[in-house]
């Protein structure tokens, strides 16, 4: 079944991408979408992910879940190495630092909790899954 959600994740990121945006920001259970745009910290190769997103004030928030995954998703190893990086929404992309957030951040359970309320409570059962604390990403545009 994790094979046919990832495959289902995989053709909902080729349509955001391949229609420029057009297609894409609210198809996945109807959660606000972006794609997240990093570079490989390894390979130097550009790497994009959809992720469902939260706002808050003028940032973003994203979470690293990888599903409840005992190991955190690569994007997040990216955005750590080069926290310079690109998000889109819809058709519209900007430039963001990415600053991953963990609970020991006065601010990390309000974040957690805006996340996690746009993905319906999911983000909940996944920290349930997994031992290692689930970072809220913060992706803040640059002027």
């Amino acid at each position: 079944m994790a094979s046919v959600f990832a495959n289902v994740l995989k053709a909902h990121q080729w349509v955001y991408e391949h229609s420029g945006g057009w297609v894409g920001h609210r198809l996945l259970f109807g959660n606000p979408t972006l794609l997240l745009r990093t570079v490989g910290r390894k390979t130097g190769q550009p790497r994009t992910s959809a992720l469902t997103y939260g706002e808050d004030g003028t940032s973003y928030l994203v979470t690293a879940s990888n599903g409840g995954s005992p190991r955190p998703p690569g994007w997040l190893a990216n955005v750590k190495a080069k926290p310079e990086c690109e998000i889109q929404i819809g058709r519209r992309r900007m430039r963001v630092v990415a600053r991953p957030t963990y609970p020991d951040d006065p601010d990390y359970a309000r974040r957690f909790a805006i996340a996690d309320k746009v993905n319906k409570g999911r983000y909940s059962e996944y920290q349930k899954m997994t031992k290692r604390p689930i970072p809220v990403v913060v992706l803040t545009p640059v002027s």
